[in-house]
């Protein structure tokens, strides 16, 4: 009898435990939806869809590395930033650098940068703040995309004339990537890659920039119009600030917003979602973007402000900070190494 007691006994606590696991297995898969089900909201939110099965099962399971990745990365604790998904979360890391960096600087840069001494105007500037930000002083202009054509060094360009046109003349005006994708050819390769310098000769000698409105952005580089479309802003000059010293970039930055390159074609940057970015590269520049600012966090970290090109899904809100005064002269991610800024 009392055999047969602890048999039941014993078959209702494995019941018991059975069904416990099944409520929890039950209340996690309620909770936690499955990386099928997180492809499929990813996909309705980006607006993503496939050719065919087999397209979308080679995506779902880069999609599904990427979402691995990202959650092992947050849970390490030497991070200062987090990553997430975004719009680039079904490309592999080699796919994201060919479409969407393009810094290229031609061999003989070193030779050709325009400045003719080693100084800039703002290199005795003693009066820096302890933070800037560009945006709250309506020196930059929403956040744009340049799809898949690597002409980040047109938008780095764009948004540094783009500030230095407000700071002067009170208007902010959206100016025209596509002109200086279309007609910043030499030593531009298009959707190539090209380098900021470069354009600022262009604009220069074009005597200015067309607007946005009136020279769309094609994603894609066409014959140049610049004959058939009136400047909106100009400038007289550019200067390249200090190479490799990140406190003439902040005197520089100080005044107006730079162009800038970066190493910015790794994993941890293809999936930045937010905080202050403080490592996961090296200092070989890749990619363009310019800074609108600086600042630090209440704890004391300081941080360079970001403007990129790459949509509003990417980041903060389509922004970086990164860590700023490293000991590297070349600042992180070599922010450093070549900055230069259009003067009106």
């Amino acid at each position: 009898m009392e055999k047969s007691f602890d048999i039941i006994a014993l078959s209702m606590i494995i019941l018991v435990t059975y069904s416990s696991k099944m409520v929890s297995v039950a209340g996690r898969s309620l909770h936690e939806p499955s990386i099928v089900e997180k492809h499929e909201k990813w996909m309705a939110e980006h607006g993503r869809t496939y050719k065919d099965d087999l397209e979308k099962e080679k995506r779902f399971k880069i999609f599904k590395e990427n979402l691995e990745y990202i959650e092992k990365a947050n849970e390490e604790a030497n991070r200062t930033y987090k990553l997430g998904t975004n719009e680039f979360s079904d490309l592999t890391n080699e796919e994201f650098r060919a479409s969407y960096t393009g810094y290229r600087v031609p061999s003989q840069s070193s030779s050709s940068r325009q400045s003719t001494t080693a100084s800039f105007k703002y290199q005795n500037l003693t009066d820096v703040p302890t933070s800037m930000d560009w945006r709250e002083k309506g020196a930059v202009t929403p956040i744009k995309n340049q799809g898949q054509c690597g002409d980040c060094w047109a938008f780095s360009t764009v948004a540094a004339v783009e500030g230095v046109t407000e700071i002067s003349s009170g208007n902010l005006i959206p100016l025209s990537e596509q002109q200086i994708l279309d007609c910043s050819i030499d030593g531009n390769r298009g959707c190539g890659g090209g380098w900021m310098d470069n354009a600022f000769k262009y604009i220069i000698k074009n005597q200015g920039i067309a607007s946005e409105a009136d020279y769309p952005y094609k994603e894609v580089q066409g014959t140049c119009e610049d004959a058939q479309v009136k400047a909106a802003a100009k400038i007289s000059n550019f200067e390249d600030v200090k190479p490799n010293d990140e406190q003439a970039l902040l005197q520089a930055v100080a005044m107006q917003p730079v162009s800038i390159c970066i190493e910015g074609s790794g994993p941890d940057f293809q999936s930045y979602k937010g905080g202050i970015f403080n490592g996961g590269c090296g200092t070989q520049c890749s990619h363009a973007v310019a800074i609108v600012g600086f600042g630090a966090t209440e704890d004391g970290m300081k941080y360079w402000l970001i403007k990129n090109s790459w949509g509003e899904s990417w980041g903060e809100a389509g922004y970086m900070r990164i860590l700023r005064d490293v000991e590297a002269p070349e600042g992180l991610c070599g922010i450093a190494t070549k900055p230069s800024y259009p003067v009106a």
